[in-house]
């Protein structure tokens, strides 16, 4: 244990925004910049590591083709130990810690163990994704609100949020950690006749490498698989889809799109 009568075991969760590091915000920045550890995840983008001071501990945490560096339990023992060894603990994880990140999770565990706690929001990827592709999780005229949703819960079984999104496709559908679940999703939504609902996905995003297919939900699957597109990537379900730019691919022109939107994107120029 440090000697410094300033030592307080102490952690701070933040988030490493969305992949592109330039994204990081600058208090995350700053934050990291006074870690004595830094516990980092596989969707942090390891550019940021260069924010830790010199001398800062760097131990890798996350999941990388099937090898699982620590179990979740194990993150959370590690964190209590490097704090009352080391002092200042950042747990930085990819987008927002609480979004889908347990990292309040973290957090209430390290409190338990007498540790002082803090959160740094990060951007969170649910939204940052396909909006770096031109797709917004709202648009006037287009979606009425948005749902953030994982595609399965803790025992393994497809999420019952999804069924409440199949029926009602005029909400924006952004599903995390849904990739080997894709064509049951679509299938689901295809039941309650979703079909033609305009559906994306897209892998990296915000990052050089960014990758996206669009479709409908009746064909996203089959154009998601032989684009060869995995995990990281975020599955959107909703008329915004419409609104993408992807590189290579042409946009919709605004007459294809439902009829009210021309006149909308027409009040845009002047409102």
């Amino acid at each position: 244990m440090a000697d410094s009568l300033l030592f307080v075991p102490r952690l701070t969760v933040v988030g490493a925004g969305p992949g592109d590091p330039e994204l990081l915000t600058l208090k995350g920045a700053r934050v990291l910049a006074a870690a004595d550890v830094v516990l980092y995840d596989a969707l942090a983008n390891e550019a940021l590591l260069g924010h830790a001071r010199p001398g800062a501990s760097l131990i890798f945490v996350g999941k990388r083709q099937g090898f699982m560096a620590y179990t979740q339990q194990g993150i959370n023992e590690l964190i209590v130990q490097q704090a009352y060894h080391h002092g200042h603990v950042v747990r930085l994880k990819g987008g927002d810690p609480f979004v889908f990140g347990r990292g309040r999770e973290e957090m209430l565990y390290a409190e338990a163990h007498g540790l002082a706690t803090d959160y740094v929001p990060g951007i969170s990827s649910a939204v940052a994704a396909a909006g770096s592709l031109g797709i917004p999780a709202t648009h006037r005229g287009l979606s009425e609100g948005f749902r953030v949703l994982t595609a399965t819960t803790a025992d393994g079984q497809l999420s019952a949020s999804l069924l409440e999104a199949a029926r009602t496709p005029r909400t924006t559908t952004i599903i995390l950690m849904g990739m080997t679940r894709l064509a049951e999703i679509a299938a689901l939504f295809d039941r309650y006749g979703g079909a033609d609902v305009p559906a994306a996905v897209v892998q990296n995003g915000t990052l050089p490498g960014a990758r996206a297919v669009t479709g409908t939900v009746a064909t996203i699957a089959d154009l998601a698989s032989r684009a060869g597109l995995g995990a990281p990537a975020v599955i959107v379900l909703g008329e915004v889809v419409r609104l993408a730019k992807i590189p290579g691919q042409a946009s919709t022109p605004a007459e294809a799109l439902p009829g009210f939107l021309p006149e909308l994107l027409a009040y845009a120029k002047v409102a």
